[in-house]
């Protein structure tokens, strides 16, 4: 960089410039006066090779190579900023008790960490102390403009950084954030104390303050957000946000919708969805879980505290707070008032089948920082359907002639009792079987005991407790924990196959013999075969003749209307 000749001072003059101090202003050595017009410089501003800078007001930022910024109202940086990191996100729960530390690497893992296991206080405190140094070392009194960057039609860019490769287009405000490599931001967006990660997309009148958006997440129409963390691949348009952690995959397409006070993953919100999270007497203090894969639909409603297994689907209004966390794969349902618990009635739907294909298709991430289990059959589940196995059992053993049982502020009917019980058996030996074909059960691993999805990852109880020791006694940074998360990842199918083993051995009361091995690998196919079956069927009567009403509806020929059907859905 060197500072503007005299000759280059007159003629940016003449082309409309301005400047508080030329001497503020420095520019590459191949600096051509054509590149900029009817600007205002204050402060210190830089302008790297081939960058064109036009209709600007522009005050303290540095400005990579190939940038293109034009009609921009103003763009400053009027004080010491560190752009979005070391903001605060009170997430899950309203009063602020589980707040995340925004750094610009923050992963789904770590802020799961920091805002979940607040009874690990000595840890998450560290955890928060990192990231606040973090945020600090990347405090400036000037601005950043990424080589590659598009800036059009802007009101408002204030104490932002932005990355290479990003294009903002029409904002009404960006004010104290980073903009990560490659984002979109778009028209009429306003925004406040944020961090994008990688191409993210935020676009249609998006308003958010306090938030994390991660990478290819794209929020859109309007939607709303406020002390929101969402990790990536989320997609939400239309409604709002507040107290949330969005894991991965959390999805929320419809107005009127509102995801508040709780933290989510894999997620989809039907119309109308809604969650309260106080009950007027001592503030919004409650919060709620719904783990991986849960589905409400259109106009549910959940009062927090509560808890939902993992890939249950909630119909109808809850208010008695259950806790179903052991009953994966389950339906929740409104009957005359009460919440009736169906047990493992999910894994009969094709519904489930097709979302645990979608995701991993539809994971176009470059990076990949959030770690991602997309795997069907898995140690955390697994661990959650012999719990409700033994639940179940116990229920009954108990009284084995009511027609009725209660669990958990919900009523389960003796019928659905029975068929949980059978559903769960046969996930049960179909998931030991594939996770001990996937994996090397003979691997020297500690991983028969519990495990946890730590938003989006799934991972042994034992190695999470053991990584909050280090952090607490100052043995692990923030790079560290994260290199933690990959570690597990990569060891994933052996660390699977070793506790499909443990439970093997627990179920059949003695070390496995190689034979005892294949014979579960076998089940598990024949049982696989048997519940691909039943979901097949699921979907053949979704897309039947009776399902085709409104197709080739002006034809009255039945090969007409499914000749319109098909044509339509191939």
């Amino acid at each position: 960089m060197r500072r503007l000749t005299a000759e280059e001072r007159v003629e940016l003059q003449q082309r409309g410039c301005r400047a508080e101090s030329w001497d503020g202003v420095l520019v590459s050595e191949d600096f051509a006066v054509e590149q900029v017009s009817n600007v205002r410089f204050s402060g210190s501003v830089s302008i790297g090779s081939r960058s064109i800078i036009r209709d600007v007001s522009i005050r303290n930022y540095a400005i990579a190579t190939d940038c293109h910024i034009e009609a921009v109202m103003c763009m400053e940086c009027r004080h010491a900023s560190s752009f979005g990191e070391g903001v605060e996100v009170a997430a899950v729960n309203e009063n602020g008790g589980r707040s995340v530390t925004l750094y610009r690497e923050i992963t789904s893992q770590t802020a799961y960490l920091m805002a979940m296991m607040r009874n690990r206080k000595e840890a998450t405190d560290r955890l928060i102390a990192l990231a606040r140094e973090r945020a600090e070392s990347h405090r400036s009194d000037v601005g950043e403009v990424g080589a590659g960057t598009r800036i059009f039609g802007v009101r408002f860019i204030r104490e932002v950084r932005i990355e290479e490769g990003a294009t903002i287009e029409g904002v009404s405000l960006l004010e104290n954030g980073t903009v990560g490599k490659g984002c979109f931001v778009g028209v009429d967006v306003r925004a406040h104390d944020f961090v994008f990660s990688d191409e993210a997309t935020i676009e249609g009148g998006v308003s958010i303050e306090r938030c994390y958006v991660g990478e290819r997440c794209k929020l859109a129409n309007g939607f709303t957000a406020i002390d929101t963390l969402f990790f990536a691949n989320c997609h939400c348009e239309n409604g709002e946000s507040a107290a949330v952690f969005a894991g991965p995959f959390t999805v929320s397409h419809h107005k009127s919708s509102l995801l508040i006070a709780g933290i989510f993953s894999f997620f989809n919100a039907g119309s109308g969805t809604n969650q309260s999270n106080h009950l007027f007497k001592s503030g919004a203090i409650h919060q709620a879980v719904h783990q991986r894969g849960t589905k409400f639909g259109s106009s549910a409603y959940v009062m927090a505290p509560s808890i939902e297994g993992a890939f249950t689907v909630v119909l109808g209004r809850h208010t008695r707070h259950h806790d179903t966390q052991d009953m994966p794969y389950s339906y929740l349902i409104e009957e005359e008032g009460r919440s009736s618990l169906m047990p493992g009635m999910s894994l009969t739907s094709y519904g489930t089948v097709r979302d645990v294909e979608k995701w991993r298709q539809r994971d176009k991430r470059t990076l990949k920082r959030d770690n991602i289990n997309f795997e069907e059959f898995n140690p955390f589940l697994t661990g959650r359907m012999l719990r409700g196995v033994d639940a179940l059992t116990r229920m009954q053993e108990r009284d084995p002639e009511a027609k009725s049982y209660t669990y958990n502020r919900t009523t389960i009917r003796a019928t659905m009792l029975v068929r949980g019980i059978k559903l769960y058996n046969s996930a049960i030996a179909a998931s030991l079987g594939m996770m001990l074909r996937e994996g090397n059960y003979l691997a020297e691993r500690r991983t028969d005991g519990e495990w946890i999805d730590v938003a989006g990852q799934y991972v042994p109880f034992e190695l999470v407790e053991e990584l909050l020791q280090r952090i607490a006694r100052g043995e692990c940074d923030l790079e560290q924990a994260a290199r933690f998360f990959d570690d597990v990842a990569e060891q994933y199918s052996d660390m699977a196959a070793v506790y499909a083993y443990g439970i093997l051995a627990h179920l059949i009361g003695h070390t496995p013999t190689q034979e005892d091995v294949e014979q579960a690998i076998a089940a598990s196919d024949n049982i696989l075969q048997r519940m691909r079956a039943i979901t097949d069927a699921d979907r053949n009567r979704d897309m039947g003749t009776d399902m085709m009403v409104g197709y080739g509806y002006d034809f009255r020929d039945e090969v007409e209307h499914e000749a319109d059907f098909v044509n339509t859905h191939s």
